[in-house]
């Protein structure tokens, strides 16, 4: 969330920052709530303070329908205190971190900005086929019997299609961890509070998972994990920046998504995640974003996939980021570049949910969080679309068969 003293001190700067965002309007209904939350305050404790004065000595037959008279008062400021507490907290929940001056203005997924590209797109001599019906046909990705088992936007993936996405999570932990980030395998049902920490409730609930029964939540991201791990801690200062990666499978629902990638893949309800996490001291946040970015794209340049860095726009940004970068690989088949990582500096905005903060010389303080994507399945599918032969075979990148991959996915047909 926001600091909402430090937005008190400054209402037209933080008012200016969000109006970038499109939440002018809820950061006005914010400071209208918090106004009224205070002067209610002041009278709870106006009212407390008359009550004692009232009840000293002996009190007089006037005295006590006075004393009944000012706690009937007082009981009532206190509800009415209550709800405003309950609607400046609402209020506060739903307004989404301030942008980073840096990051690109704009409400649109258009309105991101390029920021470089890398790799050359390949050139084929032959007809390209669509990766998906040759997955499909050979067995390889088998969405319809994923459809059978578990409704639409599942899948199946056999053999060396599922060794060589196997083969990719295991590089990337293999390069992370050699980076020194610590190697989790954390839960992935978790409970409000992880979920409202992160900033995944209340504004994205239409996306989870939640199972009412157990009240949990299935996670789409090892971030709400990692993010919950320091939860209520105090981290020494030597100790940051402190630096995790993960291995989940994740869930979203995809709500919007309707008429989206409904063939293949590439956008499914069940999914496989190699995460980054970090914390750090606030002066750092910055370097260690773009860190984790170059991180991202020496993954995808091992990989041997063109791809394009986009800076997010204000407005195409989830509520906890700040600013957020997206590498997008070219799908040849496809004819356009798709997302296939992104990085989010989210500064103090999930640690001032999660209670998370650092001492320095003495002081507590906030740290800031970042989170970036080390692999899914996507990079696969740019993969098999980047590599294939006239016959349908893919040739799988050198880095992934020193870890279990094959030389290719696919034997040439018969004939």
């Amino acid at each position: 969330m926001i600091d909402l003293k430090a937005a008190r001190q400054d209402p037209g700067g933080y008012r200016a920052a969000l109006a970038r965002r499109g939440a002018a309007a809820e950061f006005d209904a914010l400071l209208a709530a918090d106004g009224a939350w205070r002067s209610l305050t002041e009278r709870t404790e106006a009212l407390r303070a008359a009550q004692k004065g009232a009840s000293r000595g002996k009190p007089t037959p006037e005295q006590l329908e006075q004393l009944r008279s000012l706690r009937d008062e007082f009981d009532q400021a206190q509800d009415a205190l209550a709800a405003a507490a309950r609607q400046r907290d609402d209020l506060l929940a739903r307004i989404p971190n301030l942008p980073d001056p840096t990051a690109a203005d704009g409400m649109d997924e258009e309105d991101a900005q390029l920021v470089r590209t890398w790799g050359e797109k390949p050139k084929f001599g032959f007809e390209l086929r669509d990766t998906t019906e040759i997955a499909s046909a050979r067995g390889w990705i088998d969405m319809a019997r994923g459809a059978r088992l578990s409704g639409s936007r599942f899948a199946y993936r056999v053999g060396d299609v599922a060794l060589t996405e196997m083969a990719l999570y295991r590089y990337v932990i293999d390069k992370l961890t050699g980076r020194g980030f610590l190697l989790v395998l954390p839960p992935i049902l978790v409970g409000e509070r992880a979920m409202y920490g992160t900033g995944f409730l209340p504004t994205e609930a239409s996306n989870l998972y939640h199972l009412e029964h157990d009240d949990l939540y299935l996670t789409g991201t090892s971030e709400v994990a990692l993010a919950g791990i320091h939860a209520d801690e105090r981290i020494e200062e030597a100790d940051l920046p402190a630096r995790y990666t993960a291995f989940t499978t994740n869930f979203r629902r995809e709500a919007g998504a309707a008429g989206k990638d409904t063939r293949g893949m590439f956008r499914v309800h069940q999914f496989d995640k190699v995460e980054m996490f970090v914390y750090c001291v606030p002066e750092q946040s910055r370097e260690v974003h773009d860190l984790l970015l170059s991180y991202e794209e020496e993954i995808a340049q091992e990989l041997g996939l063109p791809y394009r860095v986009m800076n997010i726009a204000v407005g195409d940004l989830g509520a906890p980021a700040s600013k957020k970068y997206d590498i997008e690989a070219w799908f040849p088949v496809q004819q356009r570049y798709r997302e296939i990582t992104s990085c989010s500096n989210t500064t103090d905005y999930q640690a001032r949910r999660l209670n998370v903060r650092f001492r320095r010389e003495g002081r507590l303080e906030f740290v800031h969080t970042l989170n970036g994507t080390g692999a899914t399945a996507r990079a696969l599918l740019s993969i098999m679309e980047n590599f294939q032969d006239e016959h349908g075979t893919v040739a799988v990148p050198e880095v992934l068969q020193r870890f279990g991959a094959p030389v290719t996915i696919g034997a040439p047909p018969a004939g």
